[in-house]
């Protein structure tokens, strides 16, 4: 099958979700009495936090020199690139991260509520509570479209993970070295009509800022109720 073509993204406002727990003071303020003390323990901290590590000696597929520095929410950035989850995901594998987001808050809510559900279904227990809070970024440039009929069946496109990121991985890997790609632009799976996009380069990630807060809650079943906090 021939690479898909490229469509230029103009667009803002952008969202990710990450956990509120994320946004909290470091773990490890409350043990510095001062300032120095302060220094030393961020230098503890490096040695098994692997964003830092990776901002130091990068990851195996991702040189240093790519990561960001000195702009708002930097360490948000570079930790979805140097943070990855075992086996990896849709469009990157464990040794290199990317930035997915959603156009839409709908689908944004409907994409993290998909993976905490098969989470809470693995230990066989729907109770939970959990706060999720916007990253909004804006996007510019060229990024490969999967969103025309001649993908529609694309086996990255398909609801099983098992299937969808062997081979998500796979397009993601041929795309980055043989097109040079920014990322992909591709229909939801987990909100129908909706769009998610995938940056696969830390300062494609523009404008970064914190929105609202969305509140999900599982009380016994699968499907979890979604409030906007402080309203």
């Amino acid at each position: 099958m021939a690479l898909p073509a490229t469509f230029d993204v103009t667009q803002r406002d952008t969202m990710r979700l990450i956990s509120t727990g994320r946004l909290k003071d470091p773990v490890l303020l409350p043990l510095a009495a001062n300032h120095g003390a302060l220094e030393d323990l961020a230098a503890l901290e490096s040695v098994t936090n692997g964003r830092l590590q990776a901002q130091e000696t990068g990851l195996p597929n991702l040189d240093p020199r790519e990561l960001v520095f000195g702009r708002a929410g930097y360490t948000f950035i570079n930790a979805a690139f140097t943070h990855t989850r075992p086996g990896g995901n849709r469009f990157n594998d464990d040794s290199r991260g990317a930035w997915y987001c959603a156009l839409e808050s709908e689908t944004a809510v409907g994409e993290v509520s998909y993976h905490l559900t098969r989470e809470l279904e693995a230990i066989g227990r729907f109770e939970n509570v959990t706060d999720y809070a916007e990253l909004i970024a804006d996007f510019f440039g060229a990024f490969h479209d999967l969103r025309s009929s001649d993908f529609s069946a694309h086996r990255a496109l398909h609801a099983d993970p098992a299937i969808a990121y062997p081979a998500g991985q796979a397009l993601a890997k041929q795309l980055r070295q043989e097109a040079a790609s920014n990322g992909i632009i591709y229909p939801s799976i987990r909100h129908s009509g909706g769009t998610c996009l995938a940056a696969f380069r830390p300062d494609l990630v523009q404008n970064l800022r914190q929105g609202r807060i969305w509140r999900l809650e599982w009380q016994g079943i699968s499907t979890p109720t979604v409030t906007q906090q402080g309203q």
